[in-house]
């Protein structure tokens, strides 16, 4: 159940473009915000949104939707910027981001955070999340619905990840699609790479610049009959 004393009155909303996100993610301040972690996921967030998924504020409900779970829950600022932008939620619920009385906390929290799927914690939950709606839609014969699921290169040190991308591949779960945000945090380096940890369980998989828009939609977009499938976007290494 929503906590109605921890959400502000909804006001209007006005769609925003790319261009107006850094003025949005401005609004959010604080010791915690984890930047870095946020700032690297915004350029394929913004894609995926703009041009991919198929949910807006009016269809946040239909059974047919499209669905988005962020794993990298840790650095939501991004995220909450573009909801903001797609008029999930109004711009100026921003400024009170983490603070006691805001729907925005540290994590999403679904029941607080219009159009969020699920609520994040500990790093490596939401690629098991992401297989089992996908599972659910498939049992349901939901064939339209696509599962997005964005987790960081470091996320592949859990151990729950690498039982959902095995099962994934060998299930043929091609409504689902994860996203690599790969800053170079990853603690235990893979023979081959990402690219080929997917591959070798049976995954399409695409690696593309995460800044650059046209390769992000071409990577998310491309045909993958059969196979779930990742795109691995790499960004600048995280320094801090």
């Amino acid at each position: 159940m929503t906590n109605a004393a921890l959400t502000p009155p909804l006001t209007t909303t006005t769609p925003a473009g790319f261009d107006e996100l850094p003025a949005l993610m401005s609004l959010m301040t604080g010791d915690e915000k984890h930047g870095p972690a946020a700032t690297s996921t915004l350029d394929a967030l913004w894609v995926l949104y703009d041009r991919i998924l198929r949910v807006s504020p009016a269809t946040a409900e239909d059974p047919d939707r499209d669905r988005f779970l962020l794993s990298k829950g840790h650095g939501p600022m991004a995220y909450y910027a573009v909801l903001a932008a797609k008029g999930f939620f109004p711009a100026d619920w921003l400024p009170g981001f983490g603070s006691y009385d805001s729907p925005l906390g540290h994590h999403p929290d679904r029941m607080l955070v219009p159009g969020a799927e699920i609520g994040s914690g500990s790093l490596g939950h939401g690629l098991p999340l992401g297989v089992g709606t996908a599972l659910g839609l498939r049992a349901q014969g939901r064939t339209r619905p696509a599962v997005w699921v964005l987790i960081g290169d470091a996320e592949l040190d859990e151990g729950s990840n690498h039982e959902a991308l095995a099962y994934a591949g060998a299930t043929g779960l091609d409504r689902l699609g994860t996203l690599v945000i790969d800053n170079s945090s990853a603690s235990h380096a893979r023979p081959g790479g990402i690219a080929a940890r997917f591959e070798a369980a049976g995954w399409s998989v695409a690696t593309v610049d995460g800044r650059d828009h046209e390769a992000l939609y071409e990577a998310f977009a491309a045909p993958h009959p059969g196979r779930p499938h990742a795109v691995v976007a790499r960004v600048e290494p995280k320094t801090a």
